[in-house]
């Protein structure tokens, strides 16, 4: 469990910095975009107030909160769960990048009201409207390794 705990712990401290020095450093909140890398990468400053491109957005609070609760209670449950049923190295490591990303984004939601995503990539002539952020790439990293290594045991 102590594995859990510092994966989430780096993630939520990872996710939290980045957002920091762009929100706040590099000021895309007000310049709204810096081409980095173009296409490849850029910086895109969006405020998503749903879930994922935007599902279930709007400003008003009782979706705000709705989501915040959502979120602590799957990351209590998925902490729950893989403190029941022990599992490997990888199945510990997953839940802490789901976790640390998960309360990187409720952290957002608190403090702006919605989550600040703001990595934005595209490719060979393709225009990605969307954006990012660390936090959502944990989420999923997380999400995904739960469902190839939870099952594994733990090595005696």
């Amino acid at each position: 469990m102590k594995l859990v705990f510092w994966v989430g712990f780096w993630t939520f401290l990872a996710d939290q910095a980045s957002k920091y020095l762009v929100v706040h450093i590099l000021n895309l909140r007000n310049l709204g975009e810096i081409d980095v890398i173009p296409p490849y990468f850029n910086l895109r400053m969006a405020w998503n107030y749903g879930i994922n491109f935007g599902f279930l957005s709007g400003d008003a609070p009782l979706t705000r909160w709705a989501l915040i609760l959502t979120a602590l209670v799957i990351s209590a449950a998925v902490v729950w769960w893989i403190r029941k049923e022990p599992t490997g190295r990888m199945g510990y490591i997953s839940a802490g990048l789901l976790v640390g990303g998960a309360i990187g984004n409720v952290v957002d939601r608190l403090l702006y009201g919605a989550v600040a995503d703001f990595i934005n990539m595209g490719c060979c002539g393709f225009d990605n409207p969307y954006a990012f952020n660390i936090a959502d790439i944990a989420v999923f990293a997380g999400a995904t390794g739960l469902v190839l290594f939870a099952g594994e045991k733990k090595p005696a």
